[in-house]
């Protein structure tokens, strides 16, 4: 009986790992052994990085919505704390836009939340 060898199945798993490596730098995309420590770091990279990337929106919108606030003379904990009160269901992503694109929208909603602000 013949030695049984993986050639194909080898050769397929080289070329699988040598595709997802397409684009990275020198020996990282052409040669299989550093090739294949890259794409692992770079896929737990892209797994950390899917989180952190909806961290990081929700920071921007934040500090979008409290450079608003500041130049309307109000905190941003106070607002969100008059916001939920007033019983408005805009998320920050929504009022973090009508900051930037349509300041007389987020004008409006201010002046349905002043009523509802403590202090």
């Amino acid at each position: 009986m013949p030695r049984a060898r993986k050639g194909a199945a080898r050769h397929r798993g080289k070329v699988r790992v040598l595709k997802r490596a397409k684009g990275f730098v020198g020996g990282r995309s052409r040669l299989y052994r550093v090739a294949a420590m890259s794409v692992v770091r770079s896929e737990a990279y892209a797994t950390r990085d899917r989180r952190r990337r909806k961290r990081d929106f929700r920071r921007l919108w934040i500090t979008r919505i409290g450079a608003a606030l500041r130049q309307r003379g109000l905190s941003y904990s106070r607002f969100m704390a008059a916001l939920a009160k007033a019983a408005v269901e805009l998320d920050r992503r929504q009022l973090a836009a009508m900051a930037v694109e349509d300041p007389a929208a987020f004008d409006a909603v201010v002046k349905v939340v002043r009523p509802y602000l403590v202090g």
